[in-house]
């Protein structure tokens, strides 16, 4: 039995709630109000707990992603305005906007209101703030995308977790350093939450597994929570150890867990999965062995993607952000009430294409593992390379899907109505959306999808395909306000040169010829030579906007970086002719690249699809 010391047992007696995990919720130190994030709404409310009632509900901006406690300050970290806003909730008004570095996703405050954690998602890094300054005070490096965030109770360090590789790293606040890593499987995804328990030295990570040897609804994708020790053990014993949420819940598949939370006292956490519309709960065992114990599983609202505790009554809240509403519920999980917190996201199709878009469960998947969200979560890639049937194909992001048709790779879709062949093949083994009965493809390069028009037969398909075409760019941080570097001036040079010819392929607002009109530009960039490649040479060219970001390159992954794509990967200088270029010139494209898109491409494009959708959000105003 291990022996904790007695700085450390002293420093865990106390336990920490408001602020300390990042979450699209958080709740006030005295458990009087309720700070809310609506993602998809593009605005934050305030919820007074007492009255169980919508105090106020105000312009946040584009994709909020986490809401904290600052004393009574209210903190809302906006993922796609680069922003961190300042709420006075009493007066019930943004009080400031803090611009900040790019993509803010979670958010920790200190007990006594006066420091903030925030992560930034794409650079990895980690921002301090001082919340009565109301200012950036330091920054510093963690890990690539770096979301997940958890204050440890003596607050003098930080756990962050990968996004896409799920380790967590422990940050001492002092000296801004990762001193430690818990590193897992290859296979761990999609890591944006941690919670450290309020007594134990322990971290808990929920997140999902991507088996990317396996192209099947029972064995691509599976929901996990590791462990983590956060104190010295014996030499050869685990720090940290998993449990396969799928295999525990026994013949109850779970998908995509999202968030978990622990219980006024510590002894029971609660998860939900955002994919099957449930939660989990689990004794928290103190065996250092088996941890967990599965008590009971309980249905909640649509797609669940925060769950929170209250310090002082105990209540448990959980935000169904399809229904736009947060339950409230006892220890047990049974709901005792419900608050509508925000207004409806955009359209009711669109609505109705998100909700099919993340769900695992019918009419969407027969097994419950997989949903679309599941490779790619909000538009993003999964970051994998899926050894799938007819080749190794890596996970494109959606961004400017409507104007970048054909679909996949080998462009052997032209609608996104065509993954009605999804839905119900062997990934997801759905019965699908609509009624027609499907041609099937009998060979790899019969593509039967581009036969069979499926637009405007089913309302559900038309949602989804409205819902997958309606994600659009941001703008680079490389290329701050729209601005080149010289050195990307020098690149875009290059780029657009007749030796090089890059943009002979790479053209247009989008940087890419692919067209609706047959049949399909395709090109042999050279990669199509891997033995497991049926389809190949001919790829379709993919737009180059927010390149910087989606690593690894190329429809295999077979270049791990933008430099690999003009050297290592094209020897023969059939992707561009790159050969002959010094390694400054190299270097220059390599920061055009990483600058895409300096400025936003247009909404209406002559190969911009019909089911499409422009997404707004009101704009964050101080004094409003």
């Amino acid at each position: 039995m291990r022996v904790l010391p007695a700085v450390l047992v002293l420093a865990l007696a106390a336990p920490a709630f408001a602020g300390s995990a990042n979450s699209l919720l958080d709740v006030s130190a005295d458990g009087s109000r309720l700070l809310v994030a609506n993602t998809d709404s593009g605005t934050v409310t305030v919820v007074n707990l007492k009255s169980k009632t919508v105090h106020c509900e105000l312009p946040a901006g584009d994709h909020p992603e986490a809401a904290a406690w600052a004393g009574n300050v209210g903190l809302v970290a906006v993922w796609g305005d680069d922003r961190l806003l300042f709420l006075d909730a009493d007066a019930k008004k943004i009080t400031h906007i803090l611009p900040v570095d790019d993509e803010p996703y979670g958010l920790v405050t200190t007990a006594d209101g006066k420091r903030a954690y925030l992560t930034h998602d794409y650079p990895g890094t980690v921002s301090e703030i001082d919340v009565a300054a109301r200012k950036v005070t330091r920054s510093f490096k963690v890990g690539p995308f770096a979301r997940g965030i958890a204050l440890a109770p003596d607050e003098k360090t930080l756990y962050v977790t990968e996004y896409y590789t799920a380790r967590l790293h422990a940050v001492d606040i002092a000296t801004g350093k990762v001193k430690e890593t818990w590193t897992g499987y290859e296979s761990d995804n999609m890591a944006r939450h941690v919670v450290h328990h309020p007594k134990r030295p322990k971290a808990y990570l929920p997140f999902l597994r991507s088996r990317v040897t396996h192209f099947d609804a029972r064995g691509s994708i599976f929901p996990h929570m590791a462990i983590c020790d956060l104190f010295e053990r014996p030499a050869g014993e685990k720090k940290r150890r998993g449990i396969d949420l799928d295999t525990f819940n026994g013949v109850r598949v779970m998908a995509n867990p999202w968030e978990s939370c622990f219980s006024k006292d510590g002894s029971k956490l609660f998860t939900i999965y955002a994919g099957t519309n449930d939660a989990n709960i689990c004794n928290v065992l103190d065996d250092d062995y088996r941890e967990l114990e599965r008590l009971n599983i309980v249905l909640v609202g649509k797609h669940p993607r925060a769950i929170r505790t209250n310090p002082v009554t105990g209540e448990i809240y959980i935000y169904n952000t399809l229904d736009y509403e947060v339950t409230i519920h006892n220890e047990d999980l049974r709901q005792r009430g419900a608050i509508k917190v925000a207004t409806p996201a955009h359209s009711p199709e669109w609505r109705r294409g998100k909700e099919l878009f993340v769900t695992a469960k019918p009419p969407m998947g027969r097994t419950g593992w997989v949903s679309c969200s599941s490779c790619h979560p909000d538009g993003l890639t999964d970051g994998r390379v899926w050894q799938n049937p007819e080749g190794h194909r890596r996970t494109p992001h959606l961004f400017g899907l409507a104007h970048t048709h054909p679909l996949h790779w080998s462009a052997d879709r032209d609608e996104v109505q065509d993954f009605e062949y999804t839905i119900r093949g062997k990934l997801m083994q759905g019965r699908g959306l609509a009624s027609d009965r499907l041609k099937p493809r009998t060979t790899f390069t019969e593509f039967a999808e581009l036969d069979q028009p499926l637009s405007d037969k089913s309302a559900d398909l038309d949602a989804l395909a409205l819902y997958t075409n309606a994600f659009t760019f941001r703008l680079s941080p490389h290329a701050p306000e729209g601005k080149l570097s010289e050195s990307a001036k020098r690149g875009q040079a290059i780029f657009n040169s007749k030796e090089a010819n890059c943009a002979s392929c790479h053209t247009g607002a989008y940087y890419t010829d692919s067209t609706m009109k047959k049949p399909f530009v395709r090109h042999d960039v050279g990669t199509g030579d891997h033995p497991a490649e049926k389809i190949g040479p001919l790829y379709d060219t993919p737009t180059l906007l927010g390149v910087y970001r989606q690593g690894p390159y190329l429809h295999d992954g077979r270049a791990a970086t933008l430099k690999d794509v003009l050297t290592t990967a094209n020897p023969k200088d059939k992707h561009g002719r790159t050969s002959h270029l010094k390694p400054a010139e190299l270097d220059d494209m390599v920061e055009f690249l990483k600058a895409l898109p300096f400025e936003l491409p247009p909404d209406d494009t002559p190969n911009a699809v019909k089911h499409r959708y422009k997404m707004t959000y009101p704009k964050a105003k101080v004094g409003e």
